[in-house]
């Protein structure tokens, strides 16, 4: 892990630097993929800030505390960030190992699919103008229709861009 301090304001000594590190070293133990941290330290009309930036992985956490004490602003700030680094250790290893045991699956079979509303269509052949224009005078993001040319069943859809869309079978 790289960890760059920065003091302002402030001269940064030896024994800051010493702590700042056992502090950070603390977070590893969370979690071992800690890229980069930086710790600001500053100084400003006898109120001790401190500012924790850490970033593991995708993600970058921040965490800043003041206090009348330089030693004690720096250790508010690391519990704040030891406090995202261990919901961001949570997240990360709940992703990761959610698993599905097959045999629970089999036995319950496969999820029960219901439909809220089940529409009847005419069907009569339309041109794929003929659809669209349906499919809007109904407010509908999507139609079904039989295409007058080929006989086969078509989907006209609306796209995000405002254009349209055609699904049309193909066999293989």
């Amino acid at each position: 892990m790289r960890i760059h301090l920065v003091a302002r304001k402030i001269k940064l000594t030896q024994p800051i630097k010493e702590f700042v590190e056992v502090k950070l070293a603390k977070l590893q133990e969370y979690v071992d993929n800690i890229v980069w941290a930086q710790v600001i330290i500053n100084v400003e009309k006898k109120i001790h800030a401190a500012e924790v930036i850490v970033h593991a992985g995708h993600q970058t956490m921040k965490a800043a505390a003041e206090s009348d004490d330089l030693y004690s602003a720096i250790d508010k700030a690391m519990v704040k960030m030891e406090s995202q680094v261990k919901k961001y250790k949570e997240k990360f290893s709940e992703h990761r190992h959610q698993t599905v045991d097959m045999t629970e699956f089999i036995a319950y079979g496969a999820p029960q699919v219901t439909f809220s509303v089940i529409k009847d269509v005419p069907l009569h052949p339309l041109t794929k103008e003929e659809a669209v224009r349906e499919m809007e005078k109904l407010g509908f993001n999507f139609w079904l229709f039989m295409d007058k040319n080929s006989r086969q069943m078509q989907v006209v859809f609306k796209r995000l861009d405002s254009t349209y869309g055609l699904l049309q079978p193909v066999r293989k």
